[in-house]
């Protein structure tokens, strides 16, 4: 049996990049998902890959309707115990230079998604005796940046949410925790145009001196989705690389 057997499971931004990793790690382990995503090609192919364990369903995180369809998907699977909130975008710009339509649209997917996407499993998981929901922060929903505003902001606003949610849905058995990624080799950090050995030189001064990898992730949200965290609930888990640690500073001593 897989960890994972007998779950039902969404992730959201299922298509690519992290979410993709995540619905291959969960189907791996024997949990049936839907792969939510706006990205139809890639999610269906991807579900076409996966076979009888994944199913693919157009899901803008925005739309309230939509995501009533997202779950009534996974009834259909069997039984929803399991929420990945992955879909999320970045706009880089200064304070002054950040319109209100983009700061709009960042908040909208990133958080206004993440809310909707926790209301609307809830029933389902209460009816099915509790479950997991992973919302999928950042290290900027734990520190900040210059330039993301409207996207280190709306990550912070997903850490509250998941200590609130997990508060108010922990007496039916539904743990909810934050996930805090890094720098990650995906098409938000720039995989269509640099490679991995130069993603790396962004991070060489982290206690794990690289970039890191979606499936490294997805291995973080897999034991949060699990029994095995069945003690985890209100809290941020990272998989940052030691980001959170500092840096090592050249001209100070080191091994």
């Amino acid at each position: 049996m897989g960890r994972l057997t007998g779950k039902t499971a969404i992730v959201t931004g299922g298509a690519k990049g992290m979410g993709e990793q995540t619905v291959r790690a969960f189907v791996e382990q024997g949990a049936k998902v839907v792969i939510a995503d706006i990205l139809q090609q890639p999610g269906e192919a991807l579900a076409d890959e996966l076979g009888e364990q994944a199913v693919f369903v157009n899901l803008d995180v925005r739309d309230a309707a939509q995501w009533q369809q997202a779950v009534q998907a996974a009834n259909d699977l069997g039984s929803l115990q399991v929420l990945v909130n992955n879909a999320a975008i970045m706009e880089a710009q200064t304070i002054m230079d950040t319109t209100e339509e983009l700061f709009m649209r960042v908040v909208s997917i990133n958080q206004l998604g993440t809310f909707l996407g926790m209301q609307a499993v809830f029933p389902s998981m209460k009816a099915n005796g509790g479950g997991s929901i992973i919302n999928i922060s950042s290290i900027d929903g734990l520190q900040a940046k210059n330039g993301l505003v409207a996207y280190a902001g709306s990550k912070w606003a997903v850490r509250g949410m998941t200590k609130v949610a997990a508060l108010e849905m922990g007496k039916y058995g539904i743990r909810v925790n934050s996930v805090h990624p890094g720098g990650i080799y995906t098409d938000m950090h720039g995989k269509d145009f640099m490679t991995v050995e130069q993603a790396n030189e962004s991070y060489k001064d982290l206690a794990i001196p690289r970039v890191g990898l979606p499936q490294e992730v997805a291995q973080v949200t897999l034991f949060l989705a699990t029994d095995e965290a069945s003690y985890c609930s209100g809290s941020e888990f990272k998989a940052e690389g030691g980001w959170s640690a500092g840096l090592r500073m050249a001209g100070l001593p080191d091994l």
